[in-house]
């Protein structure tokens, strides 16, 4: 079992060493939490689903969802504080000395070559996800549909949700309807 120490390096780890947040975290923090055993690889793609759905930032809602499995609510609270001391730090230190640089032409180009970098991170543990997520040829189609719809038509996730939500629930009335049917 991991100690609080413990727990504060990693997330503090995860929090210092990835640029943009959000989806390009993900590598690390895949990473870092299931090399160590504090998260099963196959209950990864469900820690992201329930931290994206939850409120607030995508790395706290993982660090607070891991601090607490591990230790509880202390561990939640030093899970959560570790992730977000980096970047706290590091914007303190980028707004008083990169504040008279801002449109510096080599700053500028430095934040345009991490970008490519921060599509890449978000892309690759999306695909690994998608590799181990989609199990049947439906799957994979919903996935593209999916990508397509909010990708390129700009459709609001939530619609999708709610749409994908209620066929699901139709559908497993259907399976319990017909199981129960069969069992008599």
């Amino acid at each position: 079992m991991a100690t609080y120490w413990q727990i504060f390096l990693i997330f503090a780890k995860i929090g210092a060493f990835t640029i943009g947040g959000g989806m390009a975290m993900i590598p690390l923090i895949q990473n870092e939490i299931v090399k160590r055993g504090w998260i099963r690889e196959e209950d990864f793609p469900d820690i992201i689903a329930l931290s994206q759905s939850a409120p607030g930032l995508l790395a706290v809602n993982i660090a607070i969802f891991t601090g607490y499995r591990l230790k509880g609510t202390k561990g939640s609270i030093v899970a959560t504080i570790a992730s977000v001391l980096p970047s706290i730090l590091i914007i303190l230190l980028i707004a008083m000395v990169f504040t008279g640089y801002q449109d510096n032409p080599t700053v500028i180009r430095i934040f345009k070559g991490i970008r490519p970098v921060v599509v890449a991170l978000i892309a690759v543990p999306m695909f690994q996800m998608a590799k181990k997520s989609n199990r049947y040829w439906w799957s994979y189609l919903l996935s593209a549909a999916v990508l397509v719809l909010v990708g390129v038509l700009k459709v609001s996730p939530i619609y999708i949700l709610i749409v994908v939500i209620v066929i699901s629930f139709a559908i497993a009335k259907y399976n319990d309807k017909i199981s129960r049917s069969n069992s008599r």
